[in-house]
C-alpha cells in the first residue's frame, strides 16, 4: 500500500474546509477552526472507470449519492494533522476499491461435506422428537 505522501490522490485534488470541532476540548475548541471537511468529486477525478464505478457502488454513508466523497476529521488538534488524516483515509479508500475482487466459480459441494450435513440435520431431528410427550426410540 503506498503511504500518504505518495498516495492515490493528493492535496490538488481535493476540497477542503477548515471547520470548528466538536466534543470536549475547552475554550481551544470554541475558537479555533481545526476539524476538516474534505470533499472528493469521484465522477471528476483522474481515478481509473472501474476504480470510480467500484467506488460509487460501495454504499459507505460518506459517499453522497452526487458521488462526492466527504471525510470529517477532527481527532488532532491541529488543522494541517487533521487535514493529513482526512487525506489518508480518503487514500485508504480508495485504496480498497483498487483491487479487482476475483470472480467466485461456484462449485459442487463434495460428497463428505453433504454427508456432514445430513448427520447434522438427523441428529437435530433426533433431538427434537425427544421433547415430544410420546418420543420414540
Amino acid at each position: 500500500m503506498k503511504t500518504q505522501q505518495q498516495g492515490f490522490i493528493g492535496l490538488h485534488e481535493v476540497q477542503w474546509t477548515a471547520v470548528r470541532a466538536q466534543g470536549a476540548g475547552g475554550q481551544n475548541v470554541n475558537k479555533l477552526a481545526s476539524a476538516v471537511h474534505l470533499r472528493f468529486d469521484v465522477r471528476a477525478s483522474r481515478l481509473p472507470q472501474a476504480w470510480q464505478q467500484r467506488l460509487l457502488d460501495l454504499g459507505d454513508r460518506r459517499i453522497s449519492s452526487q458521488g462526492v466523497v466527504v471525510i470529517k476529521a477532527q481527532q488532532h488538534r491541529t488543522q494541517e494533522l487533521n487535514l493529513r488524516a482526512a487525506l489518508q483515509r480518503l487514500n485508504e479508500l480508495v485504496a480498497s476499491v483498487a483491487h479487482e475482487p476475483r470472480v467466485r466459480r461456484a462449485t459442487r459441494p463434495t460428497r463428505g461435506s453433504e454427508l456432514r450435513r445430513l448427520e447434522g440435520k438427523s441428529r437435530r431431528s433426533r433431538i427434537k422428537s425427544l421433547r415430544s410427550r410420546n418420543a420414540e426410540f
